[in-house]
């Protein structure tokens, strides 16, 4: 049986959701598409500096981090720390909270989201066991350079979300099985500020651990618009770069894809919960599950 590796989001905001996704799909395979498994729970924990791509602040027991850490990894699902903030410099790598959850997380299951050579190397030295992805936030767009990055000493790849579709392309790649595709992205075809926007993000996680370093105090991450940011699922299915449930079980099944990314760490659980719902679910048993998971949802459950 073709097996199906959804990486989802995300371990601290969407923890109670991802939990019962995960346990439904163990409890009722047969309301789940054929060969779905949920392979990892990307994201970051608060204030982590290494964090890109999303800002993460906030407060967290470090007795409950050590449990969602637990409570993933006992169902054999992957935590993958999005260690992709773009503006680290050699100073940043000493960051003993960083270190310290890497540490706590460094078992053989978890893994990590890499962009810049600088923590990679860092990790690779110190935390040989754990495996890397190479993240999407590189902007790869050339061809040659994306075969290259492919045979690289990487777990999987993310390919840039241009690249979704592009069967033409992918059809040329090595390593087929290394390729994760982004298959809901809200972002437009070549966003000009895309990458300054992940620049953004990583100076705001710098500055927040600068002020909590100093004055202990959380602060918000510097101004950013994007309206892309705001789209829900059904207002992504007209762009070029979505990628329907019958291309995931369908023509990328032929090509010997196997790993899909969903995206949502910054928006509500009923937003990413229609994703699930959406790329995951038998079409005739969409509306049991969804109301099953959002009634679940309101209960009182503790997991530590």
């Amino acid at each position: 049986m073709d097996s199906y590796n959804f990486h989802i989001p995300d371990f601290v905001r969407h923890f109670k959701l991802n939990i019962l996704l995960a346990d439904m799909v163990e409890r009722s395979p047969e309301v789940f598409r054929e060969g779905v498994r949920i392979a990892s729970v990307y994201g970051a924990f608060p204030n982590m500096l290494w964090n890109g791509g999303r800002y993460i602040h906030g407060k967290m027991d470090p007795r409950v981090l050590q449990g969602m850490i637990e409570q993933f990894n006992k169902r054999g699902i992957a935590l993958r720390f999005t260690l992709t903030n773009p503006m680290l410099t050699k100073e940043h790598l000493s960051d003993p909270f960083c270190n310290a959850v890497l540490k706590a997380a460094n078992n053989g299951l978890n893994e990590a989201i890499v962009f810049s050579p600088l923590l990679e190397e860092h990790l690779r030295e110190n935390f040989p066991g754990m495996k890397l992805t190479s993240s999407t936030c590189k902007q790869i767009e050339d061809v040659e350079e994306l075969k290259a990055e492919l045979m690289k000493d990487y777990s999987l790849v993310v390919l840039d979300y241009n690249f979704n579709n592009r069967f033409d392309v992918i059809e040329q790649l090595p390593n087929r099985e290394k390729i994760e595709l982004l298959i809901d992205p809200c972002c437009d075809p070549h966003c000009k500020r895309r990458g300054e926007h992940y620049r953004s993000i990583g100076r705001s996680h710098i500055k927040l651990n600068r002020s909590l370093k100093q004055k202990g105090e959380l602060i918000d991450a510097e101004p950013f618009e994007c309206p892309c940011m705001l789209k829900n699922l059904y207002q992504t299915t007209s762009s070029p770069l979505h990628i329907t449930p019958e291309a995931v079980y369908g023509r990328y099944t032929e090509l010997g894809v196997r790993n899909f990314k969903i995206e949502g760490r910054s928006v509500p659980d009923i937003n990413v919960l229609e994703n699930y719902i959406y790329y995951m679910v038998r079409p005739e048993h969409k509306d049991e599950v969804r109301l099953e998971l959002l009634l679940r949802l309101t209960k009182n459950i503790k997991y530590f």
